[in-house]
């Protein structure tokens, strides 16, 4: 093979890799970690309120689950617990319409972040933990927390 064309196939090669980084879009750094949701059988489905600091239900009782919306990307392992015992839950992407409101994810949405479900699994009450750092820059962490009754 000539110089000519491998000086000519060595450009294709680093235009097309530099082409394949320009298409793809990097993920947000988490921007919002936040308890949304609170459900027990004694309460039902309990809405947080933004700045809320405790349940205003008393969920005591066993089969509490409670719901984290992160929005950005977080490392897939983030810390919870409840009163310094871990919780185990599951994680779930997050889209958004056009209009901003977040629903689950079909293909060809755009995921926006995570919605968390954790089963308490029987502890009945103290105070929620959750925290996650961004896993790209500025690789900052966030948290939230809320006491449960």
């Amino acid at each position: 093979m000539s110089k000519c064309w491998m000086k000519v196939l060595g450009l294709i090669a680093v235009l097309m890799a530099g082409m394949s980084t320009a298409w793809a879009a990097s993920a947000p750094p988490l921007t919002q970690v936040k308890v949304i949701k609170v459900q027990s059988p004694a309460c039902g489905l309990e809405d947080i309120a933004d700045g809320q600091t405790q349940t205003q239900c008393n969920h005591s009782g066993p089969n509490i689950k409670v719901y984290v919306l992160e929005v950005g990307y977080g490392k897939s392992q983030p810390q919870v617990a409840l009163d310094g015992f871990e919780v185990n839950g599951t994680r779930a992407p997050v889209c958004a319409f056009d209009n901003g409101n977040l629903t689950e994810c079909t293909p060809g949405n755009k995921t926006v972040g995570s919605l968390y479900t954790f089963d308490l699994a029987g502890k009945q009450e103290g105070t929620f933990t959750f925290s996650n750092t961004s896993i790209n820059a500025p690789r900052n962490t966030m948290s939230t927390q809320l006491y449960i009754k």
